[in-house]
């Protein structure tokens, strides 16, 4: 939504009107829906041999038998076509890129098999929203958009390194990959702050580059603030609130930052 709007803020409406810019969101929506839909149904097919092994996700839906796997990867797959389908419909750009989208995003559930960098290859598949969003709207790229992507690789990986502080384990007994299974889960959390310390220098750079008002930096303030909070409440000895890390705190991180991001640009730009 941050990339879009800042697309946005860009346009002129008396050259693009505000009928097809709305037209626009909708169709940026629905890429998020059919590519997150996609990557995470791929990710539980492609998975499924160790999440039935696993007992923290033996209940997911198809290990447990609720949906076929065949099921899933037809869902799979219908899900990427309206993903493609829904880039056609914006521009000619998205509509190219959107091919090396789903090869990262999808690519992404092969990756614990051979490195333990793989929570930054999460990273990158949910860095592409920001820039895919902007080129949305404006059918360029631009340096300011890319400074979110380059946040939320470090965000993204952050988190996910802490969510997999509770498979360190498993994964170990399988050779799976993982900061975790690889460091340790003490190191593997020293990791976590080195990469949201730099998704906390990206996000002060982008506000920097970009001219931001007073409302940016309060959704900035309350965006580090949770992430030092998840990090505060994570201990090696201590996981039984890895989910209150992983989900709530980050998803009123996201929420929040852009409510007051998506409000300052409302507000200087005049959307």
């Amino acid at each position: 939504m941050i990339g879009f709007f800042l697309g946005a803020s860009t346009t002129s409406f008396s050259v693009v009107p505000a009928w097809e810019i709305a037209e626009k969101l909708a169709l940026v929506v629905l890429c998020m829906i059919f590519a997150r839909s996609a990557a995470m149904a791929f990710n539980r097919w492609l998975d499924v041999k160790w999440d039935a092994l696993n007992p923290r996700t033996a209940v997911r839906e198809i290990p447990a038998g609720i949906i076929p796997k065949n099921s899933a990867f037809r869902f799979v797959v219908v899900n990427c076509l309206l993903f493609i389908g829904c880039t056609w419909l914006i521009n000619p750009l998205c509509f190219a890129l959107s091919f090396v989208a789903l090869a990262v995003v999808l690519g992404y559930s092969f990756t614990k098999r051979f490195t333990p960098l793989c929570h930054l290859v999460l990273g990158l598949g949910l860095s592409l929203a920001p820039i895919g969003a902007y080129l949305a709207v404006t059918g360029r790229f631009a340096w300011l958009p890319i400074l979110f992507s380059l946040t939320v690789i470090f965000w993204v990986s952050g988190f996910d390194i802490i969510y997999a502080l509770q498979d360190e384990e498993f994964d170990k007994s399988q050779r799976l990959y993982s900061m975790p299974s690889w460091l340790g889960k003490a190191r593997a959390l020293r990791v976590s702050e080195f990469l949201h310390g730099c998704s906390t220098a990206c996000v002060v750079a982008a506000g920097l580059y970009g001219g931001s008002g007073w409302w940016y930096w309060g959704g900035v303030a309350i965006f580090i603030g949770m992430l030092i909070y998840q990090h505060a409440i994570v201990k090696p000895h201590d996981l039984s609130r890895v989910n209150l890390a992983f989900m709530t705190a980050n998803g009123i991180a996201s929420v929040v930052f852009a409510g007051f991001v998506i409000t300052d640009l409302c507000f200087y730009a005049h959307l």
